[in-house]
């Protein structure tokens, strides 16, 4: 299969790539590395790279910036930024990558358990994953050509913990191999409108 993975480069993106680099070929696309570049807060950065792509089997979003703040210093500004990347930006991807996915292929995009069990500054976050995924279960009913769309929604990573831990106490990380298979199943499996939480 030919994969578009965006936001390879990051924790959980190369994690990804090792895992599905044994089966597909895959694409790499980030704002600053990758086989191709997009800013994924740009409708036109995405349109171009999905015109120097081409045609995929499946589409990837390991990316998505989100602002943490307390709810009593989170402005409408500081949220926006948010909206932009974690939430606009990956809907856009969908939204501008339709034509772009070959029959019976895939979108997956990435949510995270702050939307179902919140920590402290992260209100934006959680706002930008409950959309996410709302957008792709209501999304699934009507893709066009068998495209299948579902989220994966992960935990704080191992690989990251040690400059969480002080936001997500109590909770239990997990490793990004662990949650790169939840991709992988999402990619080759046959499911849609599904949540994958790696909890």
């Amino acid at each position: 299969m030919k994969v578009l993975l965006v936001g390879a480069s990051g924790t959980l993106g190369s994690a990804i790539l090792e895992r599905l680099n044994k089966k597909d070929e895959v694409i790499t696309a980030g704002r600053h590395s990758g086989d191709v570049r997009v800013d994924i807060t740009l409708v036109d950065s995405i349109r171009e790279m999905y015109k120097t792509v081409g045609q995929v089997d499946a589409v990837i979003s390991a990316t998505g910036a989100a602002v943490f703040s307390p709810i009593s210093e989170l402005t409408p500004e500081k949220n926006s930024q948010t909206i932009q990347s974690k939430l606009s930006g990956q809907i856009n991807l969908v939204l501008l990558g339709q034509d772009y996915v070959r029959d019976g292929g895939s979108f997956t995009l990435t949510t995270g358990i702050m939307m179902e069990d919140p920590i402290r500054q992260g209100a934006s976050a959680a706002m930008a994953n409950g959309a996410v995924a709302a957008f792709a279960k209501s999304a699934a009913i009507e893709m066009p050509r068998g495209i299948r769309i579902n989220t994966v929604s992960p935990n704080a990573l191992e690989e990251s913990w040690e400059g969480l831990e002080a936001f997500f106490e109590g909770f239990e990380p997990v490793s990004a191999k662990r949650v790169a298979k939840a991709f992988e199943k999402s990619v080759h499996g046959a499911q849609t409108g599904q949540m994958y939480r790696v909890y």
